[in-house]
């Protein structure tokens, strides 16, 4: 795990620039940095490291595509262009490549020489054997850029299913285009090429889906590279995007569900297997749900010394929350578990650096929730297990039961329905959504699980009504942006459509994000082992009916946790991180302070101010608004954090 950077039409006067590109994400690779420029081409490296400890360091070189030829490491200084070897070929990555010894073994049979231990190495290699058809051969979390000298290219790409970020843009200079990239958007506005200007066409998606959901981000011209994508950059600044993976699904209806239950369980197995391939101790988050449960138990199999980390909130100490659910477990099995009860002072005094972090607005209260655990893990770690992606893969949030439940009204005709939902909303009586849902397609109403809890598009409206240019036009609704997933797979169930648009949506954009930067705030890499490719295509075969139902989600999923842990963990009802925001927004502390920045002239400049002192006001009586005054308050506090402090925050002393 590491942070990479980088730009073309470089020259040894741009040493300065790299440097402070790497400086700003010195949190991402605290174990060392390298520098390479030459041939026009500057990349830039921070490494934390796991694997090959001594020998892993990047950017990495190889003189030649000869097999025999030798790669070499700049030194972790590199502080002088002309310190390190140059060669033909260079690559800077960042993550984890889990069956790098079997790819290596593969190419040392065919004549490859390697030099080191590292997973750096294979994937340079890799490239020189396969070209780009070695993404057909990994598995694991990446992104990097590889140096092609003899093509004039730079050949960079994201892992499958975004884990690991990758931005960049194409800016305009005198000599033409140059492109720059990096693992944090941070870096790329050191680069004095780069004018920093707000994208409120982002602003305009993120009211409604809670994250930036463009692949253009909050910056204007800075782009992020979609997952599963490859990017070939040319030496004249022009680019080639190239899908190389898509999701796909084959039911197996014929299988039994005792053979299905068993293909997901050894799925699982091998996946923690490999994610616990390290030259240093990996241990695991432990929450009170099935999903981290169930990893953990399998990694207790590996290592049974493993430490495990859970935190949860000060005002549940003492109830039946996350750490008591955790402790029990780990007493079951024997394991090491740390916890700590976040402070509700804690957690407002790490908003601004955890908003920071983020590079781009984020308004998921848990991703807070995230900085804490992920600051206690490091203490005593280098790397965790985490359980993002098993909600997607096996059907686990509620909302895909929608489907189930619609069923019970296929009978009436949709205008009937539509014709009693509006009247169940004029009247305010429950049941309005679940008779609007069941006249429509998925399609028609579902983008993210941000749904009603987010601002809706006519809210989004009144909110921004008049603050947008009037060059602005009507920004496209949420479902115009999901519909090409929805394409994809038109002929599907629509909960599997609902999981897919998940994927690419909710998944990446949300969950990943945060994992990703939470974790290397502190230094300390996150793997994610329900996210391999191998338990996705064991996942792409089990029939809907044993993913969800109108009762239970994740059915196969939960029995085969239960071969690891007990009956009480697997079956147990998914809650999500319980931050209570909700009770803190009713407090005259929090309540006076979010509406100061909500009555502020930053606030005037993009939202009716009136409408955020109502949704205000309409909580702290008692309607839950809670979500969307996150959304507009993390989105003021980022703008104000990068378009007019210009600077990190200080670390929080509560």
């Amino acid at each position: 795990m590491c942070g990479i950077c980088g730009f073309t039409k470089a020259t040894e006067a741009d040493l300065p620039t790299l440097r402070a590109m790497c400086d700003v994400m010195a949190h991402r690779g605290p174990d060392g940095e390298g520098r390479y420029i030459a041939d026009g081409v500057a990349l830039g490296h921070r490494r934390l490291s796991l694997i090959d400890l001594k020998g892993g360091n990047q950017p990495m070189v190889r003189a030649t595509a000869d097999p025999g030829a030798a790669v070499t490491s700049p030194a972790a200084e590199g502080s002088k262009p002309g310190a390190y070897s140059t060669g033909d070929y260079a690559i800077v990555f960042n993550g984890e490549i889990y069956n790098y010894r079997d790819l290596r073994a593969e190419l040392a049979d065919a004549g490859w020489k390697f030099e080191t231990h590292s997973d750096t190495e294979v994937l340079l290699v890799a490239y020189l054997a396969w070209g780009p058809a070695l993404l057909e051969r990994v598995r694991g979390m990446f992104a990097f850029a590889i140096w092609d000298k003899p093509k004039q290219e730079l050949f960079c790409a994201r892992d499958f299913f975004g884990i690991k970020p990758f931005y960049y843009t194409v800016a305009d200079t005198a000599d033409g285009p140059q492109f720059v990239f990096a693992s944090e958007i941070k870096c790329i506005l050191e680069h004095p090429a780069y004018e920093r200007k707000l994208n409120e066409d982002a602003l305009e998606q993120y009211l409604c889906f809670q994250f930036s959901a463009l692949d253009e981000t909050f910056f204007k011209g800075i782009f992020k590279l979609p997952p599963a994508h490859s990017l070939t950059v040319r030496a004249d600044g022009s680019l080639k995007a190239h899908r190389y993976w898509r999701p796909s699904y084959d039911f197996d209806e014929d299988r039994s569900r005792e053979d299905t239950v068993e293909a997901i369980d050894a799925a699982m197995r091998e996946s923690v297997r490999y994610h616990n391939v390290a030259d240093v101790e990996v241990g695991s988050f432990l929450s009170s749900g099935i999903d981290s449960s169930y990893m953990a138990a399998c990694l207790a199999k590996e290592n049974p010394s493993i430490k495990t980390f859970t935190v949860g909130f000060s005002e549940y100490e003492g109830e039946r929350d996350e750490i008591s659910w955790a402790r029990e477990l780990a007493d079951e099995l024997g394991i090491d578990n740390d916890s700590k009860h976040i402070s509700e002072e804690e957690y407002w005094a790490s908003l601004p650096l955890v908003q920071w972090h983020m590079d781009e607005p984020s308004a998921d209260p848990s991703a807070v929730a995230l900085y804490f655990v992920d600051q206690l893990a490091a203490r005593k770690v280098k790397a965790v297990l985490s359980g993002e992606g098993a909600d997607e893969f096996f059907g686990g949030y509620r909302i895909y039961q929608t489907p189930f439940a619609n069923q019970k009204l296929a009978w009436a005709p949709k205008g009937l329905l539509r014709t009693a939902s509006k009247a169940a909303r004029t009247l305010g009586v429950r049941g309005a959504n679940y008779l609007e849902r069941a006249s429509e397609a998925p399609e028609d109403w579902y983008y993210t699980n941000a749904n009603g809890v987010a601002f809706s598009p006519e809210e989004r409206e009144r909110l921004r009504a008049g603050k947008r240019g009037e060059a602005a036009g009507r920004p496209p609704l949420p479902q115009e942006l999901v519909a090409p997933a929805y394409a994809e797979v038109a002929g599907l169930d629509d909960t599997t459509r609902m999981q897919y648009v998940d994927l690419f949506f909710w998944l990446v954009g949300d969950i990943l994000l945060k994992t990703d930067k939470m974790s290397m705030a502190h230094s300390l890499e996150s793997r994610v082992p329900f996210l391999d490719k191998r338990v996705f295509e064991v996942s792409a075969t089990v029939p809907t009916r044993l993913k969800a139902d109108n009762e239970q989600t994740k059915l196969a999923l939960r029995e085969a946790a239960e071969r690891a842990i007990p009956k009480d963990w697997a079956q147990k009802e998914k809650l999500g991180f319980p931050v209570p925001v909700v009770s803190w927004l009713r407090q005259d502390r929090y309540y006076d302070q979010v509406k100061r920045e909500f009555e502020s002239q930053t606030a005037e400049r993009f939202f009716n101010t009136g409408e955020l002192v109502r949704l205000l006001d309409e909580h702290r009586a008692g309607a839950d608004r809670s979500r969307k005054i996150w959304i507009v308050y993390m989105f003021l506090m980022w703008y104000q954090i990068y378009f007019e402090d210009r600077k990190k925050p200080a670390p929080p002393t509560a």
